[in-house]
């Protein structure tokens, strides 16, 4: 009796529940510093700011210089750089920043040590973020 109950249950759980370890920034810490951009359609004036700051060379080498990774979730769809994130490794980022990928654009920084370091909104300048992140200790 106990079996069927469960099996019933398993199968009520959505298909992108995240379990904590499918959180991707665990990878990242003490090795980069994850900007995570999330916005709720493609085209959003942030992700396209974002996209065009990093085509100019010297923000590109900035943000390679100072170990940043870029995360994005467009319309819930989670990607590290250019590589895809499964769904349940991009539920499991945005329930460990509190984000919903149906709200307002957000852009937050994560430190080498998994804290968030800044959270902005639509408006965030790129060299505000790296004159955060040369103040911080680990990069002194």
């Amino acid at each position: 009796m106990l079996l069927p109950a469960l099996g019933v249950f398993a199968l009520a759980l959505p298909a992108a529940q995240a379990a904590p370890g499918d959180n991707p920034l665990l990878a990242e810490r003490w090795k980069t510093r994850p900007v995570v951009v999330v916005v709720p359609k493609q085209g959003d004036a942030l992700l396209e700011r974002i996209a065009s700051t990093l085509k100019q060379t010297a923000a590109r080498e900035a943000f390679i210089e100072r170990d940043m990774v870029l995360y994005t979730v467009v319309a819930g769809e989670g990607r590290r750089n250019a590589q895809s994130l499964n769904p349940r490794q991009t539920r499991a980022l945005l329930d460990a920043l509190k984000l919903d990928a149906a709200g307002a654009p957000t852009f937050v920084l994560v430190g080498k040590d998994g804290g968030v370091k800044m959270t902005e909104g639509p408006n965030v300048d790129l060299n505000a973020v790296f004159a955060e992140i040369d103040r911080m200790p680990m990069r002194r």
